[in-house]
């Protein structure tokens, strides 16, 4: 009876003490001001690798997994983080890596974590589908479910299970442009598939994963609270896109290029039923992670589409219409500072959480910044700084000189500087080919060559007005090139 009493007042205590345990205390940065609610801004972890995909599992962990090959889980009631897997065997270049994670629904039943990252054997790259078992905190039991074609770039990389139980994988086109409207190729496609990785029986194809075809690099998978599957998706030079996916459906990829207002495109749509993205952006916003935020604990938001933003730098919340089939308003938050938005997670009380890409291949000018990157927990405080951030909306069209056409088009690959990336983007400032020949120039420029875009659809003036404009800039000492040049090189 004694042995009895003592257990019980142990449990007694021990249940009393797990209650009583402090708030899990953060570093505050900011605080955010909507309209009836007060936002605060904390770090819940920092000095990361590219933390790529952010997961909340039904026990209220959060799952990080960062591009270089680490998976973490960290406890949101204590902050304490928990390595559960280094893979020796990523490949990671630019964008490929270690990209996308799902977590079982059903994680207490079904234990299961599944990864997407590069390998490389010889010249060989290809992007591969793993299933993981959790266990004694950690992931193990490895089961490679499915394999397909990889590249440096253009892997996609998003997994998300819908209200069916299945598990859909958004994959890239790997810079073929060949890929995404064939069928036999599991690239630039939404792939669907049973938990364990065979094919459903009652996909489109009964032989095939493929659910969707027509896409090009696509960087957000997302189903709501309706069931309704949306993606978001990086365009070429113009047309970052939001979609919202059909079974069978074709979305245009690289025949149509966002809406289809060229003759070309409406011709092919008509011939081919594709569908036309929900939103689109020109000049391009680099769309990253994105989820559906159903939740009433920031009510302003409740019912939209949270998408991270990397060229942009931002947090986009797209306020969806009350069936979930257009978006209905647009407002912006942190634009220009925390840096680059790769992902975003909604957690067991309706918080936020954010991830930067700061440590990328492709960092922007001022960053990284100290302690990056990092997890950012976005939640409801009654205490406001002095001098909140607010959002904004996107600003209107407006008439742009040479230097706002450079940095909207061209920056985001060669740098305001001019500098570019070193093997990926080249320099522009010195360039033999920016202060040679202005029809060499021009012609690239309108019709593209190798990986770089065409901009055939900037008019005349704006062409000119970006050339005329790297040819003056960082030592540059060129000729004006006029409208009228532009026009005969067409």
């Amino acid at each position: 009876m004694r042995k009895f009493s003592l257990l019980l007042f142990s449990i007694l205590l021990w249940g009393s003490c797990k209650e009583k345990l402090p708030p899990l205390q953060l570093v505050q940065l900011d605080t955010v001001r909507l309209s009836e609610s007060g936002l605060k801004v904390e770090v819940l972890a920092d000095s990361l690798v590219v933390p790529w995909d952010l997961e909340v599992d039904s026990e209220g962990f959060l799952w990080v997994a960062e591009q270089e090959g680490k998976v973490s889980r960290i406890n949101l009631e204590t902050g304490e983080i928990k390595v559960m897997l280094l893979i020796s065997d990523v490949w990671q270049v630019r964008t490929s890596g270690l990209l996308g994670m799902a977590v079982h629904p059903d994680f207490s039943q079904n234990p299961f974590v599944y990864l997407n990252y590069t390998v490389k054997n010889d010249s060989l790259i290809t992007s591969r589908l793993f299933r993981y078992k959790f266990e004694n905190d950690q992931l193990v039991q490895p089961e490679l479910l499915l394999e397909i074609e990889g590249g440096t770039s253009h892997n996609g990389s998003r997994l998300a299970f819908g209200p069916d139980g299945k598990l859909y994988w958004a994959t890239g086109d790997t810079h073929d442009f060949t890929y995404a409207q064939d069928v036999q190729k599991l690239n630039g496609k939404i792939l669907r598939m049973n938990p364990d990785g065979t094919i459903p029986s009652d996909n489109p194809d009964p032989t095939s994963f493929v659910w969707a075809k027509g896409f090009r690099n696509m960087q957000g998978l997302v189903f709501s609270d309706k069931g309704l599957l949306y993606t978001s998706e990086h365009g070429d030079a113009i047309e970052d896109e939001i979609n919202l996916i059909q079974a069978k459906g074709n979305y245009g990829w690289p025949k149509i290029e966002g809406k289809h207002d060229l003759d070309t495109e409406v011709e092919f749509a008509q011939a081919n039923q594709s569908i036309e993205p929900i939103r689109s952006w020109t000049p391009v916003i680099a769309p990253a992670g994105m989820t559906f935020y159903g939740e009433k604990a920031i009510p302003e938001w409740t019912n939209s589409l949270l998408l991270t933003t990397l060229k942009g730098k931002s947090l986009r919340i797209l306020q969806l219409s009350e069936d979930g089939k257009s978006i209905t308003e647009e407002q912006i938050l942190f634009e220009n500072h925390y840096g680059r938005l790769r992902d975003v997670a909604v957690g067991p009380n309706g918080e936020i959480y954010l991830s930067t890409s700061n440590k990328d291949w492709n960092p922007q000018p001022g960053f990284p910044l100290a302690g990056d990157d990092k997890i950012l927990k976005i939640s409801v405080t009654d205490t406001l700084s002095s001098n909140p951030l607010e959002v904004s909306k996107p600003s209107e069209s407006l008439i742009l000189n040479g230097e706002q056409l450079y940095l909207n088009y061209c920056a985001s690959c060669h740098k305001a500087d001019g500098s570019g990336v070193a093997e990926v983007f080249p320099a522009l400032a010195g360039s033999g080919l920016v202060e040679g020949d202005p029809e060499a120039l021009i012609q690239i420029v309108l019709k593209g060559k190798n990986q770089m875009p065409a901009f055939g659809f900037l008019s005349n003036q704006e062409a000119a007005q970006i050339l005329s404009y790297i040819r003056k800039q960082w030592g540059n000492q060129a000729s004006e090139i006029k409208a009228d040049q532009i026009e005969e090189n067409r």
